[in-house]
């Protein structure tokens, strides 16, 4: 996993688990489309970070669940973690774009009225 690609996991992971902490590893794992032992490993390193906190509850069925809970260092990466993602989509929109103004620059020259 490259380290793009890890902060991009790690930044989902803290999104998806702020609002759900109730999500087993592997809903979280389908969710964000990656493995279910990715899931785990993340998990295990931000909670060894200290990021997250793990909670036992009870669900349906009486079987023991666990809820992954944002801690304030989690909250701050969190949110660390947002500014450089929106940083690097945004300079990948712009290259976008201008390289689509540039496709249509060339299919539809000015001044040729077409």
């Amino acid at each position: 996993m490259s380290k793009a690609i890890s902060e991009d996991v790690r930044f989902k992971v803290l999104r998806v688990l702020e609002d759900r902490p109730d999500l087993s590893q592997r809903q979280l794992a389908g969710e964000l489309g990656v493995s279910v032992g990715a899931m785990n490993y993340c998990l295990r390193a931000l909670i060894e970070k200290g990021q997250v906190k793990v909670q036992n509850f009870r669900a349906s069925n009486n079987k023991l669940r666990y809820a992954y809970i944002l801690t304030p260092q989690g909250l701050a990466e969190k949110s660390r973690l947002t500014r450089k993602f929106l940083k690097r989509k945004l300079a990948e929109y712009e290259e976008l774009k201008a390289e689509i103004e540039a496709i249509e620059s060339e299919i539809n020259p000015r001044g040729t009225g077409q």
